[in-house]
């Protein structure tokens, strides 16, 4: 993709999550982006994400859809409020909730895709239905419910400033 994912607007002092950080050279770095009404990214799993020969596990699973859906959250919230990614104040969003229904087994070695649809927009909260196909086969589908990052939970600001 050209245009710059959703994770590219984080802040750098919240880019460091595993799943979806830029800042984090040990994390998986998701890319998610607008597809008409829906999102998408997709992801190249390692031989290391393994769960038996041949298959992903499952917690590489609930961490695509996590991540992809506190992502689709942020850029929905900015959608909503008429804003451009990225600006100030950033709208980041954490997991309230997240529930993995396991389809099939998820082949090792294929690009895989995530795709998300906002359910639900209310006050600080928002909802993400999201599916994760390889092959163009549904392997597994999830809720995440997202909230606004809570002020408490965003580091302090200036350099080598504690995290509060």
């Amino acid at each position: 993709m050209a245009e710059p994912a959703f994770q590219d607007f984080y802040p750098d002092d919240l880019s460091y999550c595993y799943g979806c950080g830029r800042l984090n050279e040990q994390g998986l770095q998701i890319k998610s982006y607008w597809d008409g009404d829906e999102t998408v990214a997709t992801f190249l799993p390692r031989p290391y994400h393994m769960a038996i020969p041949g298959y992903v596990y499952g917690g590489l699973i609930a961490s695509l859809l996590d991540c992809h859906g506190t992502g689709t959250a942020a850029a929905a919230a900015y959608r909503a409020a008429g804003r451009a990614m990225g600006s100030e104040p950033a709208l980041r969003f954490v997991t309230a909730s997240l529930h993995v229904d396991y389809l099939r087994p998820t082949p090792l070695g294929v690009p895989l895709e995530v795709r998300g649809r906002v359910s639900e927009i209310k006050g600080r909260k928002i909802v993400v239905s999201a599916t994760l196909s390889a092959e163009g086969q549904v392997c597994a589908k999830g809720e995440i419910v997202a909230v606004q990052m809570p002020d408490h939970m965003r580091p302090a600001q200036g350099p080598g400033a504690p995290a509060g």
